[in-house]
């Protein structure tokens, strides 16, 4: 492995790893909330309404919905593993598919391996988040269904709390599984060099920081968690 090659896998590494503690620390530095910060009292909000509501057939439909959503992702990730898995053990015909390609970089077998095999584990990350938020969500339509009745208004804040506790940690997948699609594109670029793969990491890492905490749907998304929380 070249020393361009160790490089571009360190600041691959760092990044993908760094990406949550690096998101913290900007939000401790600069004052600033994000989406998935902002969603937690957003949520909550949902609930105490949902459980003030008598018709909740909605509320369950739109949590079907989301996982609905995790579903196809599940999908759709495992069909990318099973392409990539396919690619890294078809041996020296993948090395010799791959090297006709104009944009890739010649390479050895095994380093050519690696590469496609980083791809694989990214894409396998993912689809194990995708999973736990599957099963979390299903959970949650359980918790749901066994809401205490509108009138029972001793039991609401007992509710919200243990069925926010479910709720979260299964959107944080969720969104951990969609944030591995854009790390395996960044480790696809290693086909390309090294530093396009560190060039595409970094921009992956710069893209989900903005849309985090300066796109316009943080703002409306804050103004919203604000108007919640009065």
């Amino acid at each position: 492995m070249h020393i361009s090659d160790m490089i571009g896998l360190a600041v691959f590494l760092i990044c993908w790893v760094g990406y949550e503690p690096l998101r913290l620390r900007l939000m401790g530095l600069f004052g600033d909330s994000c989406i998935n910060q902002d969603m937690y009292p957003v949520r909550e909000a949902w609930l105490r309404e949902f459980l003030l509501r008598e018709n909740r057939i909605m509320d369950v439909n739109l949590l079907g919905h989301l996982l609905s959503s995790a579903s196809f992702f599940a999908s759709t990730n495992l069909l990318l593993i099973a392409a990539t898995a396919g690619v890294l053990f078809g041996g020296e015909a993948m090395q010799q598919s791959l090297q006709q390609l104009e944009i890739a970089a010649s390479a050895s077998l095994w380093l050519m391996e690696a590469k496609i095999a980083l791809v694989t584990v990214t894409l396998s990350r993912g689809l194990l988040d995708f999973i736990w938020s599957i099963r979390q969500l299903n959970y949650s339509l359980a918790v749901l269904g066994a809401a205490p009745d509108t009138k029972a208004v001793e039991k609401h804040a007992a509710f919200v709390k243990g069925a926010a506790d479910v709720l979260h940690p299964a959107f944080s997948a969720f969104n951990r599984g969609v944030r591995a699609y854009y790390f395996a594109l960044a480790a696809a670029a290693w086909i390309i060099s090294p530093w396009a793969m560190a060039i595409g990491v970094v921009f992956a890492v710069f893209v989900l920081l903005r849309r985090q905490l300066r796109s316009q749907a943080a703002r409306g998304i804050h103004a919203v968690s604000r108007l919640t929380a009065d």
